[in-house]
């Protein structure tokens, strides 16, 4: 189809975004209460135990530091599975995107609108951690207002990353190694559940090349108020590796749709 006769690129995106929505809220109670179960159960079993032998991390609560830090791992996770599992499942088991590209868009606006839906997931599930954590008095609500936001972000850099992963893989099994050997350790290595600064000096330059590292550094200076300007180089960062893995994963995920 000429591109002249395709509806605007805004529209594209959004009809995308759309299905994925009305997809997502056929089962709104089964998808919809596990993101605020999940941070109550985990604060409780974890936070709660280790808050009686750790008092504090770098100066505030321990159960604050873990849960500044579950506002964006909840959103990495929700945005990896998207475009992992989901997205594979619609590509080789549902054939959904050979359907979808019967209307007028493109592949491009098909993955984008993947990406922008991964953002939208990060934010919601962000903001189910952030109704416990608020509820709880765990953290201030003052700031934190815009950790969904940050949740946002989260989203859309795990989800091009993720992409850019699913456009190697051929059995979805392999997505084990990624979930298992990326994702978990990045868990427990970027500042999540202990400073960067207590790993081992050889160790410190590597996790500061992991994504969570970044996000969790913007969004724990947000919900505690600690503003400076070498957040813009988390910023920086954080969109840097979002456009370079989008853009190898939408041209790879293109060649292996058309052919």
């Amino acid at each position: 189809m000429s591109t002249s006769k395709l509806p605007s690129f805004t529209s594209r995106l959004y009809s995308v975004w759309f299905r994925h929505v009305l997809v997502y809220t056929r089962n709104l109670i089964s998808n919809g209460l596990p993101p605020f179960l999940e941070p109550l159960i985990f604060l409780a079993g974890v936070g709660i135990g280790l808050g009686k032998y750790i008092v504090d991390m770098e100066g505030i609560p321990y159960l604050q530091y873990l849960a500044t830090g579950l506002l964006v791992t909840s959103a990495m996770y929700t945005a990896s599975f998207e475009c992992t599992y989901g997205t594979f499942i619609r590509l080789e088991y549902d054939r959904a995107y050979d359907g979808m590209l019967a209307a007028p868009i493109t592949v491009n606006d098909l993955f984008i609108g993947e990406i922008l839906w991964a953002g939208t997931k990060g934010f919601f599930f962000s903001f189910a951690v952030l109704v416990i954590v608020t509820v709880f008095g765990v953290i201030p609500l003052s700031y934190s207002i815009m950790a969904p936001f940050i949740g946002f972000l989260t989203g859309i850099l795990f989800a091009a990353i993720s992409l850019f992963v699913t456009s190697f893989v051929k059995t979805i099994n392999h997505f084990n190694f990624y979930m298992t050997g990326f994702l978990s350790p990045m868990f427990f290595f970027s500042g999540v559940v202990f400073p960067i600064s207590s790993l081992p000096r050889s160790l410190q330059p590597v996790a500061e090349i992991l994504p969570l590292s970044h996000v969790v550094r913007l969004v724990r200076s947000v919900c505690l108020g600690g503003f400076r300007e070498s957040l813009l180089l988390d910023l920086l960062y954080c969109v840097f590796v979002t456009l370079i893995f989008g853009y190898f994963a939408l041209k790879r995920l293109k060649k292996r749709l058309i052919l």
